[in-house]
């Protein structure tokens, strides 16, 4: 049985916990104030804000499964979510109820119906993350929100080298850890630095990520964008994983959960 395979047979089935319509929706959050999406005891997340709109809505406790656990203070605008009820109404309806008991900074942007054996995490294809960092000598409360402030711009040259070298199958182990079972392997279908107006974002799409990977990614290829590090130092890494090698993980406040793809 594979590490998606086994997660899937322990996880709760939306089938099994109530009758009803399996729905699909979209969801955006800022996830500043969150200790992360999966629900946490005496910790806000945004499945327990989602959950609990949804049972002021419904009636009853509705559990949700995401498309992706994002960690703490790390934002979405394309999360995605699944979970099965009973609802009369049309699926936008039941949009516009849950975001009259949903907190300012996490609302619905979309639901639909979905076919009956949907479910947002297994039914995931891939996952899209946009990572955006600025350069200034003086700190931004705004900008630091959502960016890594640096305090020297990395040579974009080296930074566009650094992405090259992730992208296919390969054993990422030394940038973070499996959710599942042991494997380290992943498979990253695109990764590019672009320049979007006084922000550099890396956008990075994959079949799967390890916990952490993305965030390391992008501070180690910092780390050989500044000369910290050398380009085949990171080659190397993703040779002979080696987690005392690479960076410290890039701030939360930079990495957004784009899209959800199936």
């Amino acid at each position: 049985m594979n590490r998606a395979a086994a997660e899937k047979a322990q996880s709760p089935s939306l089938a099994a916990e109530t009758a009803g319509q399996v729905f699909k929706a979209v969801v955006e959050y800022d996830g500043t104030q969150y200790f992360g999406f999966q629900i946490q005891p005496n910790a806000p997340t945004i499945q327990g804000e989602l959950e609990a709109a949804l049972a002021k809505v419904l009636g009853e406790p509705i559990h949700i499964v995401g498309g992706g656990r994002t960690d703490a203070g790390v934002h979405a605008l394309g999360q995605v979510i699944s979970f099965r009820a009973v609802w009369k109404h049309p699926p936008a309806e039941l949009g516009r109820a849950m975001n009259a008991h949903l907190p300012h900074d996490i609302a619905v942007r979309e639901v639909a119906a979905a076919p009956d054996g949907f479910h947002a995490r297994f039914s995931a294809v891939g996952r899209r993350y946009r990572y955006s960092l600025f350069v200034s000598p003086v700190r931004s409360p705004l900008r630091e929100r959502y960016a890594w402030r640096l305090a020297e711009e990395p040579d974009v040259e080296r930074l566009a080298q650094a992405s090259a070298l992730v992208v296919g199958e390969k054993d990422f182990g030394a940038f973070g850890e499996p959710p599942w079972g042991e494997s380290t392997v992943r498979c990253v279908r695109e990764a590019r630095w672009s320049r979007r107006d006084e922000f550099l974002v890396w956008d990075v799409e994959a079949n799967a990520f390890l916990r952490g990977m993305v965030r390391t990614l992008v501070s180690t290829m910092v780390w050989v964008g500044t000369g910290r590090m050398a380009l085949e130092a990171l080659a190397e890494l993703l040779e002979k994983p080696d987690r005392s090698r690479v960076a410290p993980p890039a701030p939360a406040s930079g990495l957004c959960l784009m899209e959800v793809l199936y």
